[in-house]
């Protein structure tokens, strides 16, 4: 049995009475003492702290950092004004999605956020496909903390003024409690919010004076899963992977325009005969898509979808009890002709047909700070 992975932040969550559970590699703080619930409602009302220094943080250098990010991605990266930040995808040469993953233009070089359970892999396909004008360097010495709620600009006003002048999905790079510290406003919650790429020797001290701030908490990934679900926000493993294409994981927006059919610099990725031909055409047989519940019991991942005539029709990817929403909340993928919000459909669960609903996603108002 392999030895798990601690963050920088590990001996600080026990002293904070964290719950670890095994998670891409790491031992992770999965609750803390308030309980997932409590969690979330937190992060909702107030603000909460998140240790997300297992995702991989990589930079690609280069004379053309830019147009090597694209060959591997449909993003827009040459088109990304320094200190903006883009959600990007890497493609397959069939159409799939390998990872979801955040990039930054820095200046002179991109700087990528990419899925912890993915980073070997995706480390391995920058290194093949970036080609001539990019070289990859992994990051193995920084920690990255999610700041997310609605206090989140107060305290970040409080350890960094110039930090809340960003606003949704810009990044700038400032010197905090001796420390070169890269801000992104961002996250994964569906609230205002930062995230903090700290060096490792720094981010136990920037952790507990963030911890230290009225209204803060620490937050574990039970109740950031829930978070995200209620932002409409996938999960790489679950809701999209390699047999699922941008178009059909209702992610076409994250093709840039200018890799679009007629666009200045159409296609040149993976898969893009695929993705492309579907985005224009719409022709995907199945869509991902919101569902509600009309009982309180959560419909989990895996659960077989329906039509109200009882033909099968999808199946559940993410699914819990959203507090904000007061209701269980799921996404999945369904017959893109039952896919109109509103539509009824049933799920099995336990032997029992129960009645969903399907609507649009978010399922709460999201509160993204555009200035």
């Amino acid at each position: 049995m392999s030895t798990l992975h601690r963050t920088p932040l590990y001996t600080l969550w026990q002293q904070r009475g964290a719950r670890f559970v095994p998670f891409a590699g790491y031992e992770m703080p999965v609750q803390f003492e308030m309980g997932i619930k409590r969690e979330h409602e937190h992060t909702r009302q107030k603000c909460g702290l998140f240790d997300v220094s297992h995702m991989g943080q990589m930079l690609i250098h280069g004379s053309q950092p830019a147009t090597a990010l694209e060959r591997v991605s449909p993003i827009d990266a040459v088109g990304m004004a320094p200190g903006r930040q883009r959600y990007g995808l890497f493609t397959s040469s069939v159409g799939g999605i390998h990872d979801d993953f955040m990039a930054v233009n820095a200046g002179d070089h991109l700087y990528l956020v990419v899925n912890a359970a993915c980073r070997a892999a995706d480390a391995a396909l920058l290194r093949s496909g970036l080609g001539e004008g990019g070289d990859l360097e992994v990051v193995e010495d920084r920690a990255l903390l999610a700041l997310q709620g609605p206090m989140a600009r107060d305290v970040m006003g409080n350890l960094c003024p110039s930090a809340t002048e960003l606003t949704f999905m810009q990044h700038a790079r400032f010197e905090i409690m001796g420390h070169e510290v890269w801000v992104s406003c961002s996250g994964y919650t569906g609230e205002d919010g930062f995230e903090l790429s700290i060096p490792a020797e720094g981010a136990q001290g920037i952790a507990e004076w963030l911890l230290d701030q009225d209204g803060v908490e620490p937050i574990g990934l039970g109740a950031r899963d829930s978070l995200r679900l209620e932002a409409g926000l996938c999960l790489y493993g679950h809701d999209m992977d390699k047999e699922t294409t941008p178009i059909e994981a209702s992610l076409g927006w994250a093709i840039g325009k200018a890799r679009r059919q007629g666009g200045e610099r159409e296609g040149g990725f993976p898969g893009a005969d695929v993705i492309l031909t579907q985005q224009a055409n719409q022709d995907t047989e199945r869509l991902r898509t919101g569902l509600k519940a009309d009982r309180k019991a959560p419909v989990r991942e895996g659960t077989k979808l329906f039509n109200m005539e009882g033909d099968p029709i999808g199946e559940v990817t993410s699914g819990t009890f959203g507090p904000s929403v007061g209701a269980p909340v799921a996404m999945g993928y369904i017959k893109r002709e039952c896919c109109t919000p509103g539509q009824k459909l049933q799920a099995e669960v336990r032997g029992r047909r129960l009645d969903m609903t399907v609507t649009s996603m978010p399922f709460v108002t999201t509160h993204y700070y555009r200035g």
